[in-house]
């Protein structure tokens, strides 16, 4: 499961455009962030996505990437001309693609690659979804994941969000912010939509006429929907948004939310906090956010802030910009599978696990120490001339690095204060022996 939003310039703080999203993926499935260079191709070349190979473009941008890593695609983008996506899973009444088909990752990452413009990418997304369909396991361990996409997608200029079924869709042109978590939220109020569309649901007789149609009520399987709680997440997300004049600073705050200060990652059932912890109810078990990456899109400069690490409440944001080498290390490992502390990711889950056996008190300890540090990169950041951005980024990655080392000495000396309950250190026991990590 995931949450994204954009606020646009007409409730920003400085007339930016802001973008975030927390990728909720499997506990310990690695995401890893990248960066490829823009690209020609040649003729009759083939794109081998995750599960099919499509021809590819004379021409690809630059993109940063945060994809999970045994995926071609990824779940939260941009590319060298301000376009950054991201996707959620929705469950649909609509058919699931198994055997092959592009995944939502697989269209983010193509739209990004191929446009310069968010309207562009909302084309390029939609083109290839009546091509080839959408389709393919999503899960990680979880071989039976099926779902389809919902899109957030902006630029400097303008945003719109893309809600799919099957190869069917709406799209919608955002005004001043807009969120998605995991449901289709379109309803009679859409600017485009594919033909289809209506005509489909009054044959299968979801509608008895024309002027009855609503998209979510139409399309939306009300179960999984329910089940995901992406109502109470969107609302959430909504909520913070119509803050007035919406910053970076609140960005980072709204992706680390877990609704109040008394929040405890062993004391909920369903997945209903921004900032999501995986645990042991069956609700939960698939929800770990992963990645997380914010994007401050200006007419003269673009900024994107990532993690590069699951869990954003234990990480700090970093700036990146696009430059010829803008990421510090390329964070890939021999066995990004299994606990390595050499990658980023792996090393950041050592301090996220010590974190989740005793949340209240060691959750404060960190962020006592990681908001010091992210104050630094943002004033840092609004001043950093162009040739010493990617040494700033560098530092970023390699101090948060040597601090996370210091608080996990720190910790591994400290008495719990807060024991879990008892299903929920079994989860956790489990998942680390899965990748072989070991915990003092």
């Amino acid at each position: 499961m995931c949450d994204t939003f954009v606020a646009l310039p007409s409730v920003t703080r400085d007339g930016s455009t802001i973008f975030g999203k927390n990728s909720d993926r499997e506990a310990s499935e690695l995401q890893l962030l990248e960066f490829n260079p823009e690209c020609r191709h040649d003729p009759g070349e083939l794109v081998d996505c995750t599960y099919m190979s499509i021809p590819q473009v004379e021409e690809t941008h630059a993109v940063l990437l945060s994809r999970p890593f045994w995926m071609w695609g990824a779940e939260i983008g941009a590319n060298d001309r301000g376009v950054v996506i991201g996707n959620e899973a929705v469950f649909t009444k609509m058919p699931q693609q198994k055997d092959t088909g592009l995944t939502g990752m697989d269209l983010l990452r193509l739209a990004l690659e191929r446009r310069s413009t968010a309207r562009g990418a909302l084309d390029t997304i939609t083109e290839l979804l009546n091509k080839y369909g959408q389709g393919g396991n999503g899960g990680y361990r979880n071989k039976a994941f099926f779902y389809h996409n919902s899109f957030l997608i902006a630029d400097p200029n303008e945003a719109w969000v893309l809600e799919t079924a099957g190869h069917l869709w709406a799209a919608k042109k955002v005004e001043d912010y807009y969120a998605i978590s995991n449901g289709l939220t379109i309803g009679a109020d859409f600017d485009l939509m594919h033909e289809d569309l209506i005509y489909n649901a009054l044959e299968k007789g979801w509608i008895k006429k024309k002027a009855d149609f609503h998209f979510a009520n139409c399309y939306s399987d009300t179960f999984y929907t329910k089940f995901s709680a992406c109502a109470t997440r969107r609302g959430r997300s909504q909520e913070l948004l119509r803050k007035q004049s919406y910053g970076i600073t609140d960005a980072f705050t709204h992706l680390r939310d877990h609704g109040d200060a008394a929040y405890r990652p062993d004391n909920h059932f369903l997945m209903n906090h921004v900032c999501a912890h995986a645990g042991a109810s069956p609700a939960r078990q698939a929800s770990q956010s992963t990645a997380s990456l914010v994007a401050h899109l200006t007419p003269d400069l673009n900024t994107f802030w990532a993690t590069a690490t699951s869990s954003p409440c234990s990480s700090v944001f970093k700036p990146v910009w696009f430059g010829e080498k803008p990421l510090p290390t390329s964070f890939v490992g021999e066995n990004v599978d299994q606990y390595d502390e050499d990658i980023f990711w792996w090393h950041h889950e050592g301090l996220h696990r010590q974190m989740l056996k005793d949340f209240v008190h060691r959750h404060e300890l960190i962020r006592k120490e990681f908001d010091v540090l992210e104050e630094r990169w943002i004033a840092e950041a609004s001043k950093v001339s162009a040739e010493d951005r990617a040494s700033l980024t560098a530092e970023a990655f390699n101090l948060e690095r040597e601090i996370a080392d210091a608080l996990i000495a720190m910790i591994e000396t400290e008495t719990v204060q807060h024991k879990p309950h008892f299903p929920y250190r079994r989860f956790w026991k489990n998942q680390n022996a899965l990748v072989d990590l070991e915990l003092k």
